[in-house]
């Protein structure tokens, strides 16, 4: 166990649209902690892979862009943005280009190696909400409260297409619905650390919660560590 006084250590796994993200930031903001979105993080690396034209299944090359673009976080006003090269490259995140091309890109060994370092660097005091598909399993085996985060696919599906249309951008549930379950087929069936359900980890539905019951849940789980 990761000695309290380092900072504390809260993992939130689970497939896309589970909620993961939202409650993590409220969780953070709840207890004056930092929060991480690792998947921004692959996504970067997603980003620089499709604009140079390196294969996004060639560990070699995205490893070798990695090292000439290396990816990082900074917080501003508490919010999280990711460079790669002292290049901002958030608002180039969340497009359908890099969604299609993201576990392609994460599943390569060479990257999630990489990546450790990455990650574990953003631990520090009070503590740290970090959110994923591999964080309690293998980023923070050692975290202080590990979650698993499910919803039932339809909801997920619902979820993602509002987030969309509120970018502006055009879909369907349906669509959505597709292309997260092939997520999850892909997440999940990885050689390198698939998506699974972390030794330890409480196992929450969000499927009818709120995002103020998801995060009090969290919450009142890590008071109960923590005392």
């Amino acid at each position: 166990m990761i000695p309290p006084e380092l900072g504390w250590v809260i993992t939130l796994d689970g497939p896309a649209g589970s909620g993961k993200s939202t409650t993590a930031k409220q969780v953070a903001q709840t207890l004056s902690f930092v929060y991480l979105d690792t998947g921004a993080l692959y996504r970067a690396v997603t980003f620089l892979a499709l604009r140079a034209g390196v294969p996004t299944d060639n560990g070699p090359q995205l490893r070798n862009l990695m090292a000439t673009s290396p990816p990082d976080v900074r917080r501003v006003s508490g919010d999280q943005r990711v460079l790669a090269g002292g290049e901002d490259l958030t608002d180039e995140l969340r497009s359908i280009a890099v969604e299609q091309a993201v576990s392609s890109v994460s599943a390569a060994p060479e990257v999630r190696g990489a990546m450790l370092a990455v990650q574990r660097a953003q631990r520090q005091r009070p503590g740290l909400v970090a959110e994923g598909r591999d964080l309690g399993s293998v980023v923070f085996p050692d975290a202080h409260l590990k979650i698993y985060l499910v919803a039932d696919l339809d909801v997920r599906a619902q979820r993602r297409a509002l987030e969309r249309t509120r970018r502006g951008e055009a879909t369907t549930v349906e669509r959505e619905r597709e292309a997260l379950a092939e997520r999850d087929r892909l997440d999940s069936g990885r050689a390198t650390a698939p998506l699974v359900r972390p030794p330890g980890a409480h196992v929450l539905d969000t499927s009818g919660l709120t995002i103020e019951g998801q995060t009090r849940a969290v919450v009142d789980l890590f008071r109960g560590v923590a005392a």
